[in-house]
């Protein structure tokens, strides 16, 4: 197996981050949160000539579900994820959208298969452990990968902020919680991606965090 290789698509006008992550060697990967805009994302995956094998999500949120059964029918793959717990914000698709305003072409989602605490994920051959860490989502899950020391985190933490807790299924002591012990003593060095915005590091935020003092 060779190194791991991402790269990032910022969709819809949420600005989230749909990303591509996939072996170097083999050039086989997946994409987290494909949230809209798919033919932006059918053409990114173009462009890297990676073999998508599946389709993964952290949460149920419109921004990072929003186009994944969309890119399914053009793809072939599974949907894979989040957890049980965000089976009513994948059925309700539609509501989001009316919340929010959103014209855009959105579906709810049905995955092929839910995750669970302890579950593990292939990434073009390369181990991710999933870990559930409700709070911004009843059902949100990250994705971790030990020997990459890497971490893609959804909408549970940001660099210098967390995600937000004030939309329905939100729990702002649920995310601290999950964050403070899941996600921390995975260890400082471990560098992540999450949904909105740059990267960081655990340690970093930790250190500077002004959410987690």
């Amino acid at each position: 197996m060779g190194q791991l290789q991402i790269a990032i698509i910022p969709v819809t006008p949420f600005q989230q981050n749909c990303t591509l992550i996939w072996d170097a060697d083999s050039k086989k990967g997946v994409v987290i949160d494909p949230g809209g805009d798919v033919p932006q994302i059918i053409a990114a995956i173009e462009d890297t000539g990676i073999t998508i094998e599946n389709i993964l999500i952290t949460h149920g949120h419109i921004d990072h579900v929003g186009g994944a059964m969309a890119l399914k029918k053009e793809l072939g793959v599974d949907i894979i994820g989040p957890h049980l717990d965000d089976k009513m914000l994948c059925e309700n698709i539609d509501k989001q959208a009316a919340m929010f305003g959103a014209d855009a072409d959105y579906h709810n989602v049905t995955p092929d298969k839910w995750l669970e605490e302890g579950d593990e994920v292939s990434i073009g051959g390369h181990k991710f452990a999933v870990y559930h860490c409700p709070g911004h989502a009843p059902g949100h899950v990250i994705f971790y990968n030990e020997e990459a020391k890497f971490a893609h985190v959804g909408d549970v933490l940001f660099s210098g902020s967390v995600g937000r807790t004030d939309l329905p299924g939100g729990d702002h002591d649920a995310l601290i919680n999950s964050i403070k012990t899941k996600l921390l003593p995975l260890g400082d060095d471990i560098n992540f991606i999450c949904g909105h915005g740059p990267g960081s590091t655990f340690g970093e935020e930790r250190r500077n965090n002004p959410f987690l003092k």
